[in-house]
């Protein structure tokens, strides 16, 4: 099996290949129909960075309350975000919102970036780390949170390498998730 960083690498290659735009369009369509979403209320999303899957398009839908993640040294803070408010640019690149931070508890779903998943529910990640702190240290018991990873079916494979430290996501969403 390939290491992480090997697979990270085959991860960018292929994304690169792939009509994000035309598959981001697919995958929020399918959550829309997924019965967990419309039961939800609060959603946590990622601002998408390139040739990443885009849910925003989800945010405009104004009975729910969505939220981005920001990172504040090692930790990831849930904070509310409505379509089109302010944000900045973290050290990272990526875009955050500037509203103060809210507690993790009050999540439904949480969509998980990732570079590949696989079959076995695990994620491979950036690198940071940054989510599965975040998971040992605030999804215990006292939440039901879902975490779902949206991402291109080219980019779900058999086996990924996992780690004791790497959480297990609930469920995988593509574009051809029915």
């Amino acid at each position: 099996m390939q290491d992480k960083k090997e697979l990270r690498k085959k991860a960018k290659k292929i994304r690169n290949s792939l009509d994000v735009q035309q598959i981001s369009e697919k995958i929020v369509e399918n959550v829309l129909n997924l019965e967990i979403y419309k039961k939800s209320k609060h959603i946590m999303i990622f601002y998408p960075l390139s040739h990443e899957v885009n849910l925003l398009k989800l945010t405009q839908d104004d009975s729910k309350q969505f939220y981005l993640p920001k990172v504040k040294g090692e930790d990831l803070l849930i904070c509310p975000y409505k379509h089109g408010d302010e944000l900045t640019i973290s050290k990272f690149k990526t875009k955050e919102p500037t509203t103060n931070p809210v507690d993790y508890s009050l999540l439904d779903i949480i969509f998980v970036p990732a570079m590949m998943a696989d079959k076995n529910l695990h994620r491979l990640g950036y690198g940071g780390g940054f989510y599965d702190k975040f998971f040992a240290k605030n999804l215990n018991k006292s939440t039901n949170a879902k975490k779902i990873v949206a991402i291109a079916n080219a980019l779900v494979v058999e086996e990924l390498p996992s780690e004791s430290f790497d959480a297990k996501i609930d469920m995988v969403v593509t574009e051809f998730t029915r």
